[in-house]
């Protein structure tokens, strides 16, 4: 079958929800870079450290992410539908999800030393991220409360709280790294542990600055608490939904973060200059990660009210639109990676090899922008499970073990490294295309998880 272009009134509905989410998306990742960039100044270990370390933090963290993200068709279907009643237990259901990861990722984040020195970090760098990990656990909870305020406002299209909120955090962040990692106004210089310090209170501070603006607009599903949010079939249909997007994220996270490893088997410098273009290349991934998480939310409303024409034109629209603007920043990292490299370290050996990095992550741009767009729109429909099957597929079955073969046995390092990436990527986007077109050629249903439903 052929899909149609979206409406001119379908195109800007996209446009006004796509472009606040990803300055959000946009503004979350600015403070990652900022963390980079201004560590990048202290030495090479320190910033190898803060990539290790906020690697460990979010290889331990994405899974609880991901799993709250199935509140994106729950609620996005329910609003759709009307439905308040379901919206409001998949909020208060996310909410206890919260709670549960956060406490379970912040015993897990505990032993990163051991964790680090089993996958042979360098040995310089281990300390400093182990500690780095561990201040971390001050923010996991808070973080979590974040992701599930903030994916209930996005699919009700009140966004504009979270905006404010985020450009808030950006300048507290900054200010709180000039101080922990610089040593000013009388504070101890802590380097790479400073900035996880500046992190973890900002995060404490998002999520009670989101909870207390987003009060007004979710108070009528907050409360009272609604009677079977804690029933056993509920939770485990939810979980179903969820756990698949966790274990999704989680593979595409981690497939970059044992590429993160295999750079430090290299060496030192080899990680710093990883951890550059990884940064790159992670900000301008913002941008069809916010269009898809906006094309996700309108597909959703599409799907709850049975209008599944329009669900298409979303999707269409979606994939149209991150295509865009990959291909605008894929066009950037070619032509001037130099330039790009040197706003993140003045190592002249950590900004050589940046420079060799940063065209080939050029190169997956447009890919990686199919590839989330895709994966936004079945997570709208509540497709969950044949998406995390094919990022298996593309990144341990094709970008970890052709990258490690051209690192190591073609001696090309960090560079094979990449290689591999790009081509697994652009094997999870083929088949997540695959996927959307054959999904959306047949009937889309709302998703239901209540026992009355």
């Amino acid at each position: 079958m052929t899909f149609a272009l979206p409406t001119r009134e379908e195109t800007n509905q996209l446009i006004r929800l796509a472009m606040p989410i990803v300055a959000i998306q946009v503004g979350l990742m600015l403070m990652g870079v900022v963390d980079t960039m201004m560590v990048g100044r202290v030495s090479p270990v320190d910033l190898a450290a803060v990539a290790i370390g906020n690697l460990y933090f979010f290889l331990v963290a994405v899974f609880g992410m991901g799993l709250l993200m199935s509140l994106d068709p729950l609620v996005s279907q329910a609003y759709g539908a009307g439905d308040g009643e379901a919206l409001a237990r998949a909020l208060q259901r996310g909410l206890v999800f919260a709670l549960v990861m956060g406490v379970v990722a912040s015993l897990a984040l505990t032993p990163a030393g051991a964790v680090l020195q089993l996958f042979r970090q360098p040995p310089e760098v281990i300390p400093i991220a182990a500690e780095y990990a561990r201040v971390a656990i001050v923010g996991v909870i808070p973080f979590y409360l974040f992701v599930v305020f903030r994916q209930t406002l996005q699919a009700l299209g009140r966004v504009q709280a979270i905006l404010w909120i985020l450009i808030a955090a950006n300048l507290a962040n900054v200010g709180l790294n000039w101080i922990l990692v610089y040593g000013n106004l009388g504070a101890p210089a802590l380097g790479a542990v400073g900035s996880s310090w500046a992190s973890s209170i900002t995060r404490v501070a998002m999520a009670c600055g989101l909870a207390w603006v987003a009060w007004p607009i979710l108070r009528s599903y907050l409360r009272p608490w609604r009677p079977g949010v804690l029933a056993r079939r509920p939770v485990g249909r939810m979980l179903k939904l969820g756990a698949p997007i966790g274990a999704q994220v989680f593979l595409e996270f981690s497939a970059f973060g044992l590429a993160g490893l295999m750079a430090g088997w290299v060496g030192t410098v080899a990680l710093a200059g990883h951890q550059v273009a990884l940064s790159l290349a992670s900000f301008t991934f913002m941008l069809p990660l916010g269009v898809g998480q906006a094309t996700a939310v309108l597909v959703g409303r599409g799907v709850g009210r049975e209008d599944a024409p329009a669900a298409r034109r979303f999707a269409v629209g979606g994939l149209l639109a991150g295509v865009g603007v990959m291909v605008l920043t894929a066009a950037v990292f070619l032509l001037a990676p130099r330039s790009l490299s040197r706003l993140f370290s003045a190592d002249p050996e950590v900004v050589a090899l940046a420079v060799v990095l940063l065209p080939i992550a050029g190169v997956f741009q447009i890919v990686d922008g199919i590839q989330v767009v895709c994966a936004a729109i079945l997570r709208g429909i509540g497709d969950t499970r044949i998406p995390m099957l094919i990022n298996f597929a593309g990144f341990y079955a094709v970008a970890l073990p052709v990258g490690a073969l051209m690192a190591f046995r073609l001696e090309l390092g960090a560079r094979g490294i990449w290689w591999g990436l790009a081509g697994g990527l652009g094997v999870v986007a083929v088949l997540l295309g695959g996927r959307v077109r054959h999904r959306l050629a047949g009937s889309l249903a709302r998703v239901h998880i209540e026992d009355d439903d």
